[in-house]
């Protein structure tokens, strides 16, 4: 039994929830998600709630259940709340600036790192060592935040690089005489 499956999503007021023709439709303040459904789980809105129940006991359906029932629920925190990562620049001269519809990351290579940013996800740099990026959709905000975070890893040894807000970075010590 899963116990995250086995937990209904509330819809709160000014959000509505419906299904057709297999995909699960979420509108609310921040506006609209929509979601293909799995043919391993039965979806059903009522009392303001979506239960996510597998079809039948088998490894597959039961394996279903719990990701379906979290993606139901990250569909309405999305356009409820939204999503926000927030990435950390460590390193002299390591800076970034957002300009428009892309970022520019200086990182210490020979040349400057521009990223488009993509529909429905917003950068802001408050400061040219913090990038946060929000958007409604908890997938391409991770995406986005891993792939600017690709461009330069922090590293053991001084701990520069990009890290998320909080990330703990194993610490290693340098080489003795």
């Amino acid at each position: 039994m899963s116990r995250i499956g086995k937990k209904p999503v509330s819809v709160p007021s000014g959000v509505t929830a419906t299904i057709d023709n297999g995909t699960l439709s979420v509108k609310g303040p921040k506006g609209t998600l929509t979601m293909g459904l799995s043919d391993q789980v039965t979806y059903a809105i009522e009392d303001g709630s979506v239960a996510v129940q597998p079809i039948n006991q088998s490894k597959q359906a039961r394996s279903h259940w719990g990701m379906q029932r979290t993606l139901v629920s990250n569909l309405i925190e999305g356009v409820t709340n939204g999503f926000t990562k927030v990435l950390e620049i460590k390193g002299v001269g390591y800076r970034a600036n957002s300009q428009g519809k892309t970022l520019k990351l200086q990182l210490g290579y020979s040349h400057d790192v521009d990223i488009a940013v993509p529909e429905g996800i917003e950068i802001k740099t408050p400061d040219n060592t913090t990038v946060e990026i929000s958007g409604i959709d908890k997938q391409k905000v991770g995406q986005i935040a891993a792939e600017i975070r690709r461009w330069r890893k922090p590293e053991p040894y001084k701990g520069k690089g990009i890290a998320y807000r909080g990330e703990y970075i194993f610490r290693k010590e340098g080489k003795k005489k």
